[in-house]
């Protein structure tokens, strides 16, 4: 039997999750990259593991169809096929903690246009390594799974902080986006999901300052924004108004050559840069 492509040695890997403070432009940030991937021909999936699950009608799924789509996690068939679990089940019984989760993405996912899919994972109810809560476990073994698939690139939408996802992140994930704007408290969130992404294992830590006004304010805020040591990088996104104008869809934002969007053309590449490189052997 051969390899999945992303197995072999040689082939690119690029594994993205998205973290930082509420309210920063998490999901702004994964529709818009996995779009420019996409357009680069890259085939993508985005994985909206956010509990307010909005990366569906953020990348252009009509609102209609957005909220018909079933996360992995709410699916009460699929918990007991795979984990053992359901509400006919009683609680404290035994689960699978290693599920085939291969079949998911055949089951779950929605194209989204050419070379984009999207995969909604649904929340968890407690946070954590040691939970062993079904859903949990059910998401945890996609995360491991993720390595396995032949995507060139995986974004993956979190809610603020990586601990919803523990060490299960660091199984399929070599770069974190950190966001956040201008203020003292994002920063500070991003410099800890920074560290906190440094101790899974995720080797790129890339900093974005979203929605920058004035240069000033951000130094003051930030101090020395290129050498923070927590961040192998830092890229500065302006604020621009048509991003709130054309919510919740990103798409039109394809449309113009602003400077926010040349910005984030940079991300993507810095990403591509630091990234697309072959995963190592065995994994």
């Amino acid at each position: 039997m051969s390899e999945p492509a992303n197995n072999r040695p040689g082939a690119p890997g690029i594994r993205v999750v998205i973290t930082g403070k509420g309210g920063v432009g998490k999901t702004t940030l994964s529709a818009l990259l996995a779009h420019l991937f996409a357009r680069e021909g890259k085939r993508v999936l985005a994985i909206d593991g956010d509990p307010q699950q909005n990366l569906a009608a953020t990348l252009g799924v009509p609102l209609a169809e957005a909220e018909r789509i079933v996360p992995v996690s709410e699916s009460t068939e699929y918990l007991r096929e795979k984990i053992g679990a359901g509400t006919d089940i009683s609680p404290g019984g035994l689960l699978t903690l290693n599920p085939d989760v291969s079949d998911v993405i055949d089951r779950f996912s929605v194209p989204v246009g050419e070379n984009l899919r999207l995969l909604v994972m649904g929340s968890v109810r407690e946070a954590g390594s040691g939970c062993l809560c079904p859903e949990f476990t059910l998401l945890s073994a996609l995360l491991r799974h993720i390595i396995l698939l032949k995507d060139d690139v995986i974004i993956l939408d979190t809610p603020a902080g990586l601990e919803h996802f523990g060490r299960a992140v660091a199984e399929g994930f070599t770069c974190a986006v950190v966001v956040a704007d201008h203020s003292y408290n994002a920063v500070s969130v991003a410099r800890k999901s920074a560290a906190l992404a440094r101790q899974l294992g995720i080797g790129e830590v890339i900093l974005v300052i979203n929605r920058a006004q004035e240069e000033m304010e951000l130094q003051n805020t930030c101090g020395n924004t290129g050498g923070l040591a927590e961040f192998s990088e830092t890229v500065v996104l302006p604020f621009d108004l048509e991003v709130s104008r054309t919510e919740p869809a990103v798409t039109p934002l394809f449309a113009g050559e602003s400077a926010f969007m040349k910005n984030v053309g940079v991300l993507a590449a810095t990403i591509a840069g630091r990234c697309e490189r072959p995963l190592p052997r065995g994994h």
